[in-house]
């Protein structure tokens, strides 16, 4: 049998397994506040330093808005994608990360409340206090919360918690000979999610 003859046969074996999971799928709508420590293990000065001068953390707020769709159902668990955008600001100085992740929940627990996972990769734009120099550089997060149902389409994220690193601007664009590390983000969010679907 040849090969372009078993391709479309096997896709259309995998549609059909798949197409009563999809028929399912929920998507969850969030737009939430975020608080962010930001840290580098190497203190930076000059223009460029993302944190000001010789700082190695600072506290970052900001806004959390993206959603999911959780396309795939188990018996035990849901699979699909979150897609986010978050902008925090402290001191002056600016982070806009947009990333996808992986995500996998789990069926509800005690109080209906129903725990997730995500590892999420993406991009991170920062901006450091004394300039209006931008950079973009790439981003990981693993991030995990809970979500309690309110009302039939809308949750209460109880809490999400989450750590990541991206290079932020650093001196290393002025100073070629000058070596900072990626940042570490350390998040803490809570608040609505809007939900529709099964």
């Amino acid at each position: 049998m040849k090969l372009r003859s078993v391709l479309p046969a096997l896709a259309l074996g995998i549609a059909t397994l798949l197409s009563g999971r999809v028929a399912k799928a929920q998507v969850g709508l969030y737009l939430n506040p975020v608080v962010t420590r930001v840290g580098i293990s190497t203190p930076d000065f000059g223009p460029f330093a993302f944190l000001g001068d010789n700082t190695t953390s600072r506290v970052f707020g900001g806004l959390d808005f993206g959603g999911y769709w959780d396309f795939y159902h188990q018996p035990g668990f849901h699979a699909g994608v979150d897609v986010r955008d978050t902008i925090i600001h402290g001191n002056n100085a600016d982070l806009n990360t947009f990333s996808v992740a992986a995500r996998i929940s789990g069926n509800p627990v005690k109080y209906g409340i129903r725990p997730y996972a995500q590892l999420a990769v993406g991009a991170g734009r920062s901006k450091a206090p004394l300039s209006i120099v931008h950079i973009t550089k790439a981003e990981w997060g693993l991030f995990g919360g809970l979500d309690y149902p309110l009302a039939k389409h809308v949750d209460f994220r109880v809490v999400e918690l989450g750590y990541g690193t991206v290079t932020t601007i650093s001196s290393q664009q002025e100073r070629a000979n000058t070596s900072i590390p990626a940042a570490s983000l350390f998040n803490i969010s809570s608040g609505l999610v809007f939900r529709f679907g099964k």
